[in-house]
């Protein structure tokens, strides 16, 4: 005898769950889940919600945060670096970290530690347009890289309207100094040095009067950019770039945190938790302003 779903075991078949019947139960079912969703919908759409002084549908509010997510995690992928939003929902900080070497139109080897400007660049800018991110920390331990690309991070960081805090540790060495100085406000580790030597070149060096003089106008970009962001005159940074008794075989200043800051050239000495608590300040004196311009 030929069984049915349901059979009931001695060859009779249960009628009420045929083949045919339990095909139409679940089409039953399909039809009630769809007009289930579409009532959920009918309402999503007439639900309000209040993101910001805008009034959204819950549909539209749960669109409008999918974005942000994905915008979010975009941010962290075109950074390449880790990326944290972390404090708190009322203050997110995002930390950007800068190790290594800071490589730029050349690429180093793959033992080398560095960091991207081609992935730092693109990341602050969408620091600086995220409504999420009120403050950027920036944690530098570098040994220095190329001046050109070097540059080029540290003046969008002195042209960001976030609030920004650097902090040194271990070293912020050569074109490290200007992304140290960038920030709104700089920090340096007790234990970090800061490393100020003239300009140099990899490769071939033509021996002609041009070449000094391009060195020379290299050599301004750096002290024009540091001194404008900094309290430390032009005279002095050039008398620690060019001292000849600091460093062994080599021209310029190796300074310790205290140093540093007696020279002029970074704000405070402290540490994480120094650096975030001035962050914090200055994402509250921002909120101030813009309170009172309101």
């Amino acid at each position: 005898m030929k069984k049915f779903i349901g059979d009931n075991g001695g060859g009779t078949p249960n009628l009420g769950e045929s083949k045919d019947n339990v095909f139409f139960k679940n089409e039953e079912k399909a039809k009630l889940q769809t007009n289930e969703r579409e009532k959920y919908f009918q309402r999503a759409d007439k639900t309000v919600f209040s993101d910001g002084g805008e009034e959204l549908t819950s549909r539209e509010y749960e669109e409008d945060k999918a974005f942000k997510e994905s915008d979010e995690s975009m941010l962290s992928r075109e950074s390449g670096l880790p990326s944290s939003s972390a404090q708190s929902e009322e203050m997110p900080i995002h930390c950007l970290t800068v190790i290594g070497q800071v490589e730029g139109h050349f690429l180093l080897s793959d033992q080398t530690k560095t960091t991207k400007y081609e992935h730092v660049l693109p990341a602050l800018v969408a620091i600086e347009e995220s409504p999420k991110i009120k403050g950027l920390l920036i944690l530098l331990n570098t040994v220095g890289g190329d001046v050109e690309a070097g540059l080029a991070i540290a003046e969008m960081i002195a042209g960001m309207d976030t609030p920004t805090v650097s902090l040194v540790l271990g070293g912020g060495h050569s074109i490290g100094v200007p992304l140290a100085v960038s920030a709104d406000y700089s920090f340096i580790a007790p234990s970090a040095t800061m490393t100020i030597h003239p300009v140099r070149m990899n490769g071939l060096v033509v021996g002609v009067p041009q070449t000094f003089s391009y060195f020379d106008k290299m050599q301004d970009r750096i002290v024009n950019f540091v001194t404008s962001n900094s309290r430390i005159s032009k005279e002095d940074f050039k008398r620690l770039m060019m001292n000849t008794g600091g460093i062994v075989t080599d021209i310029g200043s190796l300074l310790s945190g205290e140093e540093a800051v007696k020279e002029g050239i970074i704000n405070e000495v402290g540490g994480l938790r120094d650096a975030m608590r001035k962050l914090n300040e200055l994402i509250k004196e921002k909120e101030k302003k813009c309170f009172y311009i309101q």
